[in-house]
């Protein structure tokens, strides 16, 4: 067992024993790198085969909803139970839905499998972040970020261009079949490399508020993503769905404020640092995930580019990521938490302002470089955030924190891709539904009549009539590329709320801090 303040002099005397953990992260963490970044060239062929452009949202709404809502719950569990078995279940759940999606067989029965991938997903990537947390010091985090941060820049380089060389010339449910060795390996190493010793205590787990929460967002998003196609905004259908949104958010405020202990407790949105971060952390994951939904959407029906390239425009917006995270450690060290997010939420601003410029024929690799100078504004935002809040609590908090910044982003996406999802099928309708007189007895007046000119295959439509779909596909892209740059905004006014000096929670009146990182708490773990 070696306490934290000894691993730095242990390591300089042989070989650190935490890079075999480190190396089972990474292998952990690609295993939700990978699926993030291959599903999302292969989706404008999964419309085509499946059907369902109004529905395709779903498939990145339902994994977020579920990731979200369990993972304060993984976090909460991880503090109790240690990581190691909470990560396996995790692991185990995201494989079984990775088999289901792969033999899914319409456009439903993917959504929900994709629900029970997410299920999987919310213990994945929190954990390994709050694992790195435990073994490194805020200092060490600077050089392991760029360890971590390489597992997403291959992921975000290789997954978009094979997800699109499968959707193209095999099939896109192997997309999902990848996962199956990934996650084979990670168990494995996980097994034999990372050991805790633990003092296990009685906790509750706030099942009732997950519950409530999955039943008030799942209501919202449905309302947001099927109003104005399958009924009108106004309808009493609408108003209903809205109105138990509504009822079941406001119970679950009810529910946390009562729990022994909530999945979102107190603390986490009374501390000023806690809440501007995960405010951040919601327009991020509201950004990103419109971005990677719907370029290639841009590229495939607007530009009519193949999966293979349009991968390319994907691998731009993820790459810059990674990359500008890995510096990040650099960058915060010398000039601090909140000056390096600050750096990051100006650029991405920019990036988000540039694809409001995109054309009808603008070419893809200017597209490509606007995701690239978007994704590394993202990756100096993020990679602060997290270990900024992360530096404020001990071993026995962290998960929790770790995990309720992960939440806001995953709440971010799930409703961020609904609302965009929103803005672009109602833009698509109210296009198909005003089609000239000679067009529009060759549509049918859904926004599905997309799918046909999508994947790369051939176009099934008339010439004059695919013309029409593209274009109204641009406008509809264009309107979700205005609601990426308003998000953008809104990520840089929270990162301004978080104070130049920040405070461990835990200590009674420690020295600030900014980026030297909080004391030494007390925590051990086995390697």
């Amino acid at each position: 067992m070696i306490p934290r303040r000894a691993r730095g002099a242990a390591a300089t005397r042989t070989a650190d024993p935490r890079r075999p953990v480190l190396a089972a992260l990474m292998i952990t963490m690609a295993l939700a790198a990978v699926d993030s970044t291959v599903v999302t060239t292969a989706v404008p062929s999964v419309v085509r085969d499946l059907g369902g452009f109004s529905l395709f949202p779903w498939l990145f709404s339902i994994y977020l909803l579920t990731q979200a809502v369990t993972v304060p719950i993984y976090g909460r569990m991880a503090d109790i139970f240690g990581r190691r078995p909470v990560l396996y279940t995790g692991i185990g759940l995201f494989l079984a839905g990775s088999v289901l999606c792969g033999v899914a067989w319409n456009m439903p029965s993917l959504i929900v499998f994709r629900g029970l991938q997410g299920l999987g997903a919310g213990a994945i990537a929190p954990l390994v972040q709050t694992v790195v947390g435990d073994l490194y010091t805020v200092k060490e985090r600077a050089r392991v970020q760029g360890y971590t941060a390489s597992v997403w820049g291959i992921s975000s380089l290789l997954g978009p261009l094979f997800g699109g060389a499968l959707a193209q010339y095999a099939s896109w449910r192997f997309i999902f079949y990848i996962n199956i060795p990934i996650g084979a390996l990670a168990v494995v190493l996980l097994q034999k490399n990372l050991h805790e010793s633990i003092d296990r205590r009685g906790h509750v787990i706030d099942y009732l508020g997950a519950v409530v929460l999955t039943v008030g967002l799942g209501a919202l998003i449905f309302g947001l993503l099927q109003g104005g196609t399958t009924w009108g905004w106004g309808s009493p259908v609408e108003v209903a769905i809205f109105a138990v949104a509504a009822v079941a958010i406001s119970a679950f405020c009810l529910v946390e404020r009562h729990a022994r202990e909530p999945m979102v407790p107190p603390w986490v949105v009374s501390r000023r640092p806690l809440l501007a971060g995960n405010i951040a952390n919601v327009a991020i994951g509201a950004a990103l995930l419109g971005l990677t939904s719907y370029v290639p959407a841009y590229a495939q029906g607007v530009r009519h580019v193949d999966p293979v390239v349009s991968g390319l425009t994907i691998a731009a917006v993820t790459l810059g990521w990674p990359i500008a995270s890995g510096y990040a450690g650099r960058l915060y060290l010398r000039f601090g938490f909140r000056s390096t997010a600050l750096f990051g939420g100006a650029i991405s601003l920019g990036g988000a302002l540039l694809f409001v410029t995109l054309g009808p024929t603008t070419p893809i690799l200017v597209v490509a470089g606007f995701g690239f100078l978007t994704g590394v504004g993202m990756g100096f935002m993020a990679t602060p955030v997290l270990v900024a809040l992360q530096s404020l609590v001990g071993w026995e908090r962290r998960g929790v924190v770790t995990a309720s910044n992960t939440f806001a982003r995953s709440i971010g996406s799930a409703l961020g891709i609904a609302v965009l999802g929103s803005v672009a099928n109602s833009s698509l309708a109210n296009w198909l539904h005003h089609a000239p007189a000679g067009l529009s007895s060759q549509l049918s007046g859904s926004v599905n009549i997309t799918s046909r000119i999508l994947g790369g295959g051939k176009v099934t439509l008339p010439p004059r009539t695919a013309a029409y779909v593209r274009t109204g596909l641009f406008h509809a892209t264009h309107a979700v590329f205005l609601g990426i740059a308003a998000t953008a905004v809104v990520a840089l006014g929270a990162l301004f709320m978080i104070p130049r000096r920040l405070q461990p929670l835990d200590a009674p009146a420690p020295e600030p801090i900014e980026a030297e990182g909080a004391p030494g708490f007390a925590e051990v773990i086995t390697l």
